[in-house]
């Protein structure tokens, strides 16, 4: 099989492997779609803690090619989704029901060996979701990043006729917006400065967007005057420092900002400003526990606009490098998939 395998930050060489052989609980899929993360960009161009030899990609979907001798329910030529790692489910957040705080994970995301910017990729028979009926496996690819963004808004707690901001309209901002306006949230701020992003923010649910140049900011002797801005929630899924110091300005009293997106630079935050106004400030991992489910559900439903989300071309292995550096540098506003060339 093909797979595009990381060398050094910004070198992917596309490479042959052999189709991996499934253990006794384990499957093989055939990718079918791989969306591009944010962490992708950071690992793959950046070089963020990723070693030479590894390869990328855990938003999937793709057809069932070889199943494990102890596996049950499951059959060659069926349609599935990568859904999220099993958590040990023994310790104090697993039985709250809090698996993204598990105790006793191993890793970051996901559990895989290699990741899905392959032709094939191994998983857990456990990890794995049916597609609802009706849904594509190209949007049915969207379920992982839209299951990250509806944690981020169980994070907040934010609720109809609650007021939101969302920093960025990336795919995860993106998503946020929609998965908001589809729980009955009207009021939807989006701060992004790239065109084409503010374009999908407005197409996917925003009410209002505004250049980060536009909000205001506080000195540190006013910190109980508020932006004439302000909302309950702010959802940053940028990662950016700046966006996320002036996220934390534009929050009512008694509001929340949740950190979605993932950064370098640290944020600085006015402990007064907090204290005086009772700001809560938390981050948001990965998934809620039933989080892929909702999210597919979500994504089969009608009014779901699922084709905004993606850019209408798909590339192949060969152009994943190029393809993260547009990213990077906001060329492209949508999710790209990356199909490898032999589909079912």
């Amino acid at each position: 099989m093909a797979a595009a395998v990381y060398q050094s930050p910004g070198v992917i060489t596309v490479e042959e492997r052999p189709v991996p052989t499934p253990g006794p609980d384990q499957l093989v899929v055939r990718i079918h779609s791989c969306g591009i993360c944010g962490s992708d960009i950071h690992q793959l161009r950046d070089g963020w803690g990723f070693k030479p030899g590894a390869v990328a990609g855990h938003e999937w979907s793709g057809v069932i090619a070889a199943v494990g001798a102890d596996v049950a329910h499951w059959s060659v030529g069926e349609l599935v989704v990568g859904g999220s790692s099993p958590k040990c489910g023994k310790c104090r957040r697993c039985l709250e029901g809090k698996p993204s705080q598990c105790e006793n994970r191993h890793s970051a995301i996901t559990d895989y060996v290699d990741g899905a910017f392959a032709e094939f990729i191994l998983v857990q028979a456990a990890g794995v979701l049916r597609l609802p009926e009706g849904l594509s496996a190209r949007h049915a690819a969207l379920a992982e990043p839209l299951a990250v963004a509806l944690h981020g808004i169980t994070r907040s707690g934010v609720a109809p006729g609650d007021t939101a901001m969302v920093f960025g309209a990336g795919p995860i901002g993106a998503l946020t917006i929609a998965a908001l306006k589809a729980m009955g949230v009207t009021a939807i701020t989006v701060v992004e400065p790239n065109e084409g992003r503010r374009k999908l923010a407005l197409d996917v649910g925003a009410t209002d967007v505004v250049d980060p140049s536009e909000l205001e900011t506080f000195p540190a002797w006013e910190p109980e005057k508020l932006s004439g801005r302000a909302v309950d929630v702010v959802l940053e899924c940028s990662g950016h420092k700046k966006a996320i110091d002036a996220g934390f300005h534009q929050l009512r009293r008694g509001g929340i900002l949740v950190m979605v997106g993932a950064g370098i630079e640290h944020p600085t935050f006015d402990p007064n400003r907090m204290i005086l106004n009772e700001l809560t400030v938390c981050g948001s991992f990965v998934y809620d526990l039933g989080g892929f489910e909702k999210a597919l559900e979500l994504l089969a439903s009608e009014a779901f606009p699922n084709d905004s989300f993606i850019h209408p071309t798909d590339v192949g292995l060969d152009a994943l490098g190029q393809t993260l550096e547009a990213l990077a540098k906001g060329h492209i506003a949508g999710k790209v998939m990356v199909a490898p060339e032999a589909r079912p």
